[in-house]
């Protein structure tokens, strides 16, 4: 067991910055956007930067709510619990500063104080949230702490996962986990109440990207070749479903389904944001698959791979995640946000309905990252 848990309050020296949507005029020219991660359910979102870290809303606009800043080194990895005072960040500091990225601070915004910290013999990747479990991400272990008590639950190995992929659900009734496998293009599925586990062979090459819906029945997964996004049942691994984002390879940054199971949206270094749309029967052969002879061998034809129904283009190379706001929007996150519609009955290229600038020109400069 290589982790720590120690209590630490009120050593953080974040101030607590105006929440208004203009920046400082004492902003200085090499601001770097670090990390950009949803809350559970696409309601808000929180952006880490080299100074610190903001917090959005989404509903029904986009507004900054808070704002923590400056910071010395600021933070790689940020992470909130719903829309709760609840964040864990990763500090982006080396040698001997005091939030290194071998920690984890759990931060308790409405104490505004630092309530509990782990400490790990190395780098932290990932972090994910729920209401039971804190989950930790190396680059080839694992560890789901009980929320509580921050006592470890479970610790998982994973093949060498340098992009410390992992997704969880979030309904309270279940408590599923999916990450890398021991072999390039394997996804491991935890039920961490039963205790079961199940191997999915998703893809050749090496995944890049995977998602749960909220109740962790469906899970879409994309490999580094970037050309298929697959949905399988979660549960005993049959593939469901392909959706055909290209013929070229490219990186597909993220993939999200819909609260409603009715669509899947995925971005990547092409600069196009694709959605499709998930069969209406898919959730009865689901159904059907866990409990039948069909498990993991339903016939070609009922999932071979589909293209997109709706599309929003960006400049190529644009690094941005996505999320599903109402029935028909997508919002996408960057060094900007936007917010798009699509046609539920024809498709076709999306209209876009809002454009926030999270950061001026001054702020940004030349210098913006996203990782």
């Amino acid at each position: 067991m290589n982790s720590m848990v120690s209590t630490v309050r009120g050593i953080f020296t974040l101030s607590k910055s105006e929440t208004s949507n203009s920046p400082s005029d004492e902003a200085k020219s090499d601001l770097k956007v670090l990390s950009v991660a949803w809350n559970q359910e696409c309601s808000g979102f929180i952006v880490g930067t080299n100074r610190g870290f903001n917090v959005y809303s989404c509903k029904p606009m986009i507004k900054k709510s808070i704002s923590r800043e400056p910071h010395e080194s600021g933070f790689k990895v940020a992470e909130m619990l719903f829309l709760s005072n609840l964040f864990a960040l990763v500090g982006n500091g080396y040698n001997n500063s005091e939030y290194p990225p071998n920690k984890v601070f759990v931060w308790d915004d409405h104490r505004f104080c630092c309530l509990r910290e782990l400490a790990f013999k190395s780098e932290v990747i990932a972090v994910k949230l729920t209401r039971e479990h804190i989950v930790v991400v190396l680059k080839q272990n694992i560890y789901v702490y009980t929320f509580n008590n921050l006592k470890v639950y479970r610790l998982i190995e994973t093949l060498m996962n340098p992009k410390g992929l992992c997704c969880v659900t979030h309904v309270e009734s279940k408590a599923v986990l999916a990450c890398p496998g021991f072999h390039p293009g394997q996804v491991q599925v935890h039920n961490l109440r039963r205790n079961v586990i199940k191997f999915i062979k998703a893809h050749d090459s090496a995944i890049a990207c995977m998602t749960f819906t909220l109740d962790g029945s469906l899970l879409a997964t994309a490999s580094t070749k970037g050309t298929l996004i697959r949905i399988f049942n979660a549960v005993d691994g049959t593939l469901l479903q392909e959706l055909r984002r290209g013929m070229e390879r490219a990186e597909i940054y993220n993939v999200a389904i819909s609260s409603n199971r009715k669509w899947v949206a995925a971005s990547s270094e092409k600069g196009t944001l694709h959605v499709f749309r998930l069969r209406p029967d898919i959730l009865s052969f689901n159904l059907a698959s866990s409990s039948s002879f069909m498990k993991g061998i339903l016939p070609k034809y009922l999932y071979e791979n589909e293209r997109s129904f709706a599309q929003f283009s960006l400049p190529a190379s644009t690094k941005f995640i996505v999320g599903f706001g109402s029935e028909n929007t997508v919002l996408l996150l960057g060094i900007d946000g936007r917010r798009c519609k699509f046609d539920q009955a024809d498709g076709g290229q999306m209209v876009e309905l809002e454009h926030k600038y999270f950061f001026s020109l001054q702020e940004t400069g030349d210098t913006m990252g996203l990782m």
